[in-house]
């Protein structure tokens, strides 16, 4: 008999809860990328360049922490291409990540949409191909990735942002340079490094005595920089999702694949400065600049250049290990980055990964812990979710070196979901290496030089305010060591992020499994998946 009169309350609940679940979806991001070639003259020679939206750089993606970030990539080359979002996770989604081990590439005159959820992570980020030499020839941007305004920022708000991409550059077209490599040869080294696409020319305003953030991100291919500003010092405030402690700094290292944010108080004498990156551990130097102008000023900046360490490897090092982590401040979410005690959690497995140089079948190719990775037709994402055999074999690789000779191989290292596990990359080579994770971030709790051993755990890692990074230095002779909370399911790259060692083999897989079929831990493969290799048809 109380229906009808139950009925309206009812009714009127149920709309309140559909309006409140609308609302409370993330926000939707779309973007659309047109990927062309174009000739462009950053070293005054015109050249053949990658070019998004007819830009180069391209442009860049600004988003909200747990945003959804749809892109559409139009690839309208002449060759198959991927774009890869280096440092963001791609939680339950790594069929969105965008290399070779994970995505068909899109081929000529087609498109495919990437969908992207920022979960849970802030700072600066960039993006670029992942396709054959195709990242020499630009493609490439930034990502900015703000927090949510219900969520505390350690640090005052800057007036204005910019976003700076640092890029080492050839004269040579990006084809002739990957014949040079197929061919069995080094690349030589770089003719230029650019700020944004420009040696030279690119200019910043600003207003004296405000306040502005300076994002910076190396996307070179092959060499570190140094990163200054000429009459000011730099506040430290984030490095790839991490808040730091806020030191302040003259000059700071960043090594390719890195990203950094600086906060600068613009407090010196209203003129122009130069503004200069600088290639490290390289002979001849290589340095690019951009100009610092205070607005109204009609003084040009001048010479010298602020200097900066050259080789200096322990010096480097040195400042590596003041970055620390900012254990009383919030990240993407309310609660304190320190609250997750990294030093106290038992670790699972203990992987020590040597690069090495090789010469394989008459050809330079380069391996870890003896194996020169070789992509296959199928992707491995789409091989094992197939169950096509006879793509990979898990763990085909060793978990620490062998003295035995080098081959081509299909490295894939398998690992239950949740494993927390150390990494040690060796590098007994005299050039600085670089290695990129995707799909997780991870502690750099230890640099040393010489041979990891176990001893080295007490004297030298630290436990304690580590940052969380997604790339990781490893200087001359010297290791450096990571720990990894697995806790995202899928296939995931481990690669050097110095381009020609990666496309010459430098890389490998971690698949991270359990056996729960359920979207609390992977999301299923996307409705537009492309297929390729011995991928049935839809």
């Amino acid at each position: 008999m109380n229906h009808p009169i139950f009925l309206p309350f009812y009714l009127g609940f149920l709309a309140w809860l559909c309006l409140f679940s609308v609302k409370a979806e993330d926000p939707y991001k779309f973007f659309t990328m047109e990927v062309t070639y174009g000739q462009i003259n950053p070293l005054g020679v015109p050249q053949r360049g990658i070019l998004i939206n007819g830009r180069f750089p391209g442009p860049t993606i600004d988003c909200v922490t747990n945003d959804n970030v749809i892109v559409n990539v139009i690839n309208k080359l002449d060759e198959p291409f991927l774009i890869t979002w280096n440092g963001i996770k791609q939680r339950k989604t790594s069929w969105q990540d965008g290399v070779l081990g994970t995505n068909c590439p899109i081929p000529p005159n087609s498109n495919w949409t990437y969908q992207m959820q920022m979960k849970d992570q802030i700072g600066s980020f960039s993006y670029f191909p992942s396709t054959l030499m195709h990242r020499a020839a630009g493609g490439y941007g930034g990502i900015n990735i703000y927090a949510r305004a219900v969520i505390f920022v350690p640090y005052l708000k800057p007036v204005e942002q910019f976003t700076l991409l640092v890029s080492d550059w050839w004269k040579s077209d990006h084809k002739v340079l990957q014949q040079t490599l197929d061919s069995g040869k080094p690349l030589p080294m770089a003719d230029a490094l650019l700020i944004n696409g420009h040696p030279s020319l690119k200019s910043f305003t600003v207003l004296g005595g405000q306040l502005y953030m300076f994002r910076v991100s190396n996307v070179a291919l092959t060499t570190s920089i140094n990163f200054r500003i000429q009459g000011h010092t730099m506040t430290l405030v984030e490095t790839e999702g991490s808040h730091t402690l806020q030191e302040t700094y003259e000059s700071l290292d960043l090594h390719v694949g890195q990203s950094a944010s600086f906060l600068v108080r613009m407090s010196a004498s209203p003129k122009d400065y130069f503004i200069v990156a600088s290639t490290r551990f390289t002979k001849p130097i290589l340095t690019a600049t951009s100009i610092l102008h205070y607005d109204g000023s009609n003084t040009k900046a001048s010479l010298p250049l602020p200097t900066a360490p050259t080789y200096h490897i322990h010096w480097s090092m040195k400042q590596a290990r003041t970055i620390r982590w900012n254990l009383t401040a919030n990240a993407a979410r309310p609660n304190p980055q320190g609250s997750y005690h990294y030093g106290t959690i038992p670790v699972t497995r203990t992987i020590v990964l040597a690069n090495s140089e090789e010469n394989i079948n008459g050809k330079l190719r380069y391996a870890v812990n003896q194996v020169s990775y070789v992509n296959p037709e199928t992707p491995l994402k789409i091989a094992d979710f197939y169950n096509i055999s006879g793509v990979f074999k898990l763990n085909s690789t060793k978990d620490t070196p062998h003295s035995i000779p080098a081959t081509l191989g299909t490295s894939v290292l398998g690992f239950t979901l949740h494993d927390y596990v150390e990494i040690i990359f060796q590098n007994n080579e005299n050039t600085t290496q670089s290695w990129h994770l995707d799909g997780s971030d991870f502690w750099p709790v230890g640099f040393g030089s010489g041979q990891w051993d176990t001893t080295k755990r007490r004297r030298f890692y630290n436990l304690n305010d580590a940052t969380t990074r997604h790339t990781v230095q490893v200087y001359p002779k010297s290791w450096s060591a990571i720990l990894v909370s697995l806790d995202n399911k899928g296939m995931w790259n481990l690669r050097s992020a110095i381009w020609p060692r990666q496309y010459l083999g430098q890389q490998l897989y971690i698949k991270v499994w359990n056996d729960e079929q359920s979207y609390r831990t992977e999301y299923g493969i996307p409705d537009n998946a492309l297929r390729c290799g011995q991928a049935p048809l839809k």
